[in-house]
């Protein structure tokens, strides 16, 4: 079973994003945790307020670009950075809750502004080993 992860992989002057886990759930939170992660070090982020997010699209792959481009307009909207995910992919819908806080320049540090997730290097999909991947670059 794959152990849940996140990496970031290089893709020209964007971020590639992919998250591993044992089910579809878990590689889609720890890919929204990799998009903390272009923005600035997870660890540094409480995970105080819970906000509610919910996507469907017409297949998962699909989905998977929603959910990031929902969490990138959250982070805007509510000037806030997430550390905590709680995601339910059912099909190609999707449930989930991203706890964080406000941010706070001095101590979050953010590097860049993540401004969508694209379509380039999309994939998700199972792995030999039984595990999940789910990858995308966003535009930065």
């Amino acid at each position: 079973m794959t152990a849940a992860r996140w990496e970031h992989f290089e893709h020209q002057a964007d971020v590639g994003l992919r998250g591993r886990g044992g089910t579809p759930d878990e590689a889609f939170a720890q890919i929204a945790l990799a998009l903390t992660a272009v923005v600035t070090d997870p660890d540094r982020v409480r995970a105080e307020r819970p906000v509610e997010l919910r996507c469907s699209a017409s297949d998962v792959e699909s989905l998977l670009v929603d959910w990031l481009n929902a969490l990138v307009y959250e982070m805007a909207a509510r000037r806030m950075v997430f550390s905590r995910f709680e995601v339910r992919v059912e099909g190609s819908s999707l449930q989930a809750t991203a706890w964080g806080e406000s941010i706070e320049p001095e101590r979050h540090r953010p590097a860049v502004e993540v401004k969508a997730a694209t379509y380039h290097a999309l994939a998700v999909r199972r792995e030999p080993d039984g595990g999940w991947t789910a990858q995308c670059v966003v535009d930065v």
